[in-house]
């Protein structure tokens, strides 16, 4: 594919290409498995090519997901919060053009393409407020002098599988909240 149809040209202001590689490992978008059409469900023409992950570049992603939790579980929750805060803006940066993209993409009207993207973005605002509440209780003992600790700690890396007629905001209902944990996610 060498250029995109005059219909999804508003995909490069979101930095998607006409083929683009599917998983994002370690800080780089890569793939070296198989090439899949992403094709709209409405008329069945391609919209971009995707490089699909390989079972090697799924280990490198793997590896290097447990690598940074063990730095993002360290971080004190109100600078997660901060990050997913960030992530929140930048999505609503682009909300229009990604809601277009979502919709090209299920087969949905354009205000479920929208309304799915700001469902995340809600979410995001959501974990920003809990990243400062993830507070314990004190709870008395049975034993005298004693008491007992409720502590939030993080899993490490969490998954998150979506379905494909809703992508975008389950990732956002859970991903917002595991990430303000302290778990690094792989979606």
């Amino acid at each position: 594919m060498s250029c995109f149809a005059k219909e999804y040209e508003f995909l490069t202001e979101i930095g998607i290409e006409p083929r683009y590689y599917g998983s994002f490992v370690d800080g780089y978008w890569k793939g070296s498995g198989s090439v899949v059409s992403s094709v709209n469900p409405a008329n069945n023409k391609p919209i971009a090519e995707v490089v699909e992950a390989s079972s090697q570049d799924y280990e490198e992603g793997m590896q290097a997901c447990f690598e940074a939790s063990k730095t993002w579980m360290q971080l004190p929750a109100p600078k997660r919060g901060e990050i997913v805060r960030q992530i929140g803006d930048a999505l609503r940066s682009k909300l229009e053009y990604l809601g277009r993209l979502l919709s090209l993409e299920m087969g949905k009207i354009l205000p479920e393409g929208i309304g799915e993207v700001q469902e995340v973005i809600d979410m995001c605002d959501f974990a920003v407020g809990l990243s400062r509440q993830l507070n314990g209780s004190v709870i008395p003992s049975e034993c005298p002098n004693h008491m007992m600790l409720e502590m939030w700690n993080p899993l490490g890396v969490v998954g998150v599988i979506t379905a494909f007629n809703f992508p975008c905001a389950v990732l956002g209902w859970n991903a917002c909240i595991a990430l303000v944990c302290g778990n690094c996610v792989v979606w």
